[in-house]
């Protein structure tokens, strides 16, 4: 009697607990946030597909964006199919109501049952669930709000948090996943008090940083952080996010989504193969979005295309294979980083760009757009050509680097050493000859005006330097031959012009006076005689004495110091033989083959 009185009982029990489990509201939770703010832009967004969004408190600040109620039942067939189709985030999972805080979304409102959803909670049989098919927008939505924001506007509509006993703060602290507790030990080493591995063992090195922790902010040091000790110290941690609103955007026409600093950022256009995003701000951040068909060799053409662009800085490291690369540039302005992957026959990716001295919010911004990045279904269309991409300075709109001064010099050996205006190479970070070929300065003679530059690899150049052994004659017909418009002309210029004396308006002997009509950008340009031998290196017309000469009054070194300077290098000289006058066009041909552009970048 007593045995089937318990076997009574028991299965008594078995239906009562059957019948609370499939009474028992169970949501899907498909995403949690830092912020109230930040979790109803999501709710937002989710409410664009879903007619059943729910938001609750997840305790800590963190707040869980979740979808339901669903029986659990329901609820299991419910994941199961929009993981699926890709409707949600596949790391989504089921939360019961029970396990969940204060209700903050719909406000004023009990979350209600999908709109069409069938009783079961499940696709009629045969059935494909709808899909989102809205057309692409015109430009992606930034949304409102973000994950930062001041608690004291957020303060009356955060959930207090109770006061725990040490006990239930190591019940709280169980129910931390594998990432909330590397969450906390990166946190506490950001804060100076860890030094250990991210291994998510809380062991005797983290619970002393978690005590030096307490001990810092006026806790007790009890080695245990509470629930709202974890959210002080999280929220001291991502405070560097204040004001930038960081927070998931979807650029479907791109076919990106990504977490970025929405508040600081305002999209301009679309410029293929690009989505161009300027600073909203004072601060002056700036993202690009990469999206473009192709294949290996159309990757390898955006990475060097992108190294001409102005707000990929020189400096810095890089790395490339056949389908992905990563540039980092930086100079005293910025710091930018560009990454791109090749999938499918799509080449997507982004760079930001941040402004110099700011490196511990970039960083941080940086690591969250890299783990967050999502390749979404589109790729902008490369035919799509705008008026800004039109001028010849700009590559999809954005400004191609140039160099902060262009001039004129002369090779003076077959292997392609060149002579230059010292003045041109001074204070240069790198100096290129004719835009392409990276050149080093291996000699100098202030006095002189000269700089000698060697190729960083081998360069043969059609005609080098034969200097002429002996003087000019005073009033002789001269040309200098250069690039007096900085580069904006493919081939050099000779102009022509008179030698007036041998020697400087004070008599010294490394000096020629010219009369001859020359630009700025002709400085450091061989001077020829009529037979196409060089005497000498046209000088720059600017005069530290600050006197004004007679207009066309130009200097230039002379051959016998250049020949010098050029020996004490190591570079042997050619000397010209005894020639005749050459024509016009002969004249012109070998000063162009002998003359080269000279770029000083910074």
């Amino acid at each position: 009697m007593i045995r089937r009185l318990g076997a009574a009982m028991a299965v008594a029990l078995l239906l009562a607990q059957g019948a609370w489990a499939q009474a028992r509201d169970v949501y899907i939770q498909v995403e949690a946030r830092s912020s109230l703010a930040g979790a109803e832009a999501s709710a937002r967004t989710y409410g664009l597909s879903f007619d059943n969004v729910a938001g609750f408190a997840l305790g800590g600040g963190w707040y869980g964006i979740a979808l339901g109620p669903y029986t659990e039942a329901q609820a299991g067939a419910r994941l199961a199919e929009l993981r699926r189709f890709g409707r949600i985030p596949p790391d989504a999972y089921l939360e019961a109501r029970d396990d969940y805080g204060n209700q903050f979304w719909p406000v004023g409102a009990a979350a209600q049952p999908e709109a069409g959803q069938a009783q079961a909670g499940q696709s009629q049989a045969g059935q494909t669930p709808q899909v989102e098919t809205r057309p692409l927008p015109d430009e992606p939505d930034l949304g409102e709000g973000g994950d930062t924001g001041t608690a004291t506007a957020q303060a009356d509509r955060t959930p207090a948090v109770p006061r725990e006993t040490p006990a239930e703060a190591r019940a709280a602290e169980r129910r931390l996943t594998r990432d909330d507790r590397e969450e906390l030990q990166v946190a506490l080493q950001w804060a100076g008090h860890y030094n250990g591995r991210i291994d998510a063992a809380f062991g005797r090195g983290t619970r002393g940083a978690m005590s030096d922790w307490q001990s810092a902010n006026g806790f007790e040091p009890t080695g245990v952080l509470t629930t709202g000790q974890r959210a002080e110290l999280l929220r001291q941690y991502n405070a560097v996010f204040d004001g930038l609103g960081m927070r998931r955007v979807a650029d479907r026409r791109a076919g990106i989504a990504m977490e970025m600093p929405a508040d600081a950022l305002s999209f301009d256009r679309y410029d293929p193969p690009f989505a161009v995003f300027d600073p909203a701000g004072d601060l002056a951040v700036r993202l690009l979005l990469i999206s473009q068909p192709g294949d290996s060799r159309t990757l390898a053409g955006l990475y060097e295309i992108l190294q001409t662009l102005e707000i990929v800085p020189l400096e810095g490291p890089r790395a490339r294979d056949n389908d992905s690369f990563s540039l980092t540039g930086r100079n005293d302005r910025i710091v930018s980083h560009t990454e791109a992957r090749l999938s499918g026959g799509e080449i997507k990716g982004f760079t930001l760009v941040w402004p110099a001295g700011d490196e511990e919010r970039r960083t941080r911004v940086l690591e969250r757009m890299q783990d967050s990045f999502e390749r979404l279904d589109g790729v902008l269309d490369p035919a799509q050509v705008t008026d800004v991409s039109a001028s010849v300075d700009l590559v999809s709109g954005l400004e191609v680097r140039q160099p902060r001064a262009s001039g004129s010099g002369f090779f003076v050996s077959p292997d392609g050493a060149v002579l230059t205006s010292a003045a041109m190479v001074e204070g240069c970070s790198r100096v290129t000859l004719d835009g392409s070929y990276e050149a080093r300065v291996v000699a100098r003679d202030a006095a002189l005006g000269a700089a000698l530059l060697r190729p960083e690899g081998r360069l043969a150049p059609r005609q080098s330097a034969s200097f002429r052994g002996d003087a000019p004659r005073r009033q002789s017909e001269v040309a200098v031959a250069g690039y007096p418009y900085g580069g904006v002309l493919s081939a050099p210029t000779l102009t022509f012009g008179t030698l007036e004396e041998l020697n400087g308006l004070g008599g010294e002997e490394d000096r020629a006076r010219l009369t001859l009509a020359a630009e700025a950008g002709d400085a450091g340009g061989p001077v020829l005689d009529d037979s196409g031998a060089v005497f000498g290196m046209l000088l720059p017309g600017d005069d530290d004495s600050g006197q004004r000469l007679p207009q066309n009054v130009r200097f230039a070194a002379s051959g016998t110091a250049l020949r010098a300077m050029l020996q004490e290098a190591g570079v042997s000289v050619t000397q010209a033989g005894i020639g005749g006058r050459l024509a016009p066009e002969d004249l012109t041909d070998r000063a162009a083959a002998m003359t080269v552009l000279v770029s000083c970048w910074d």
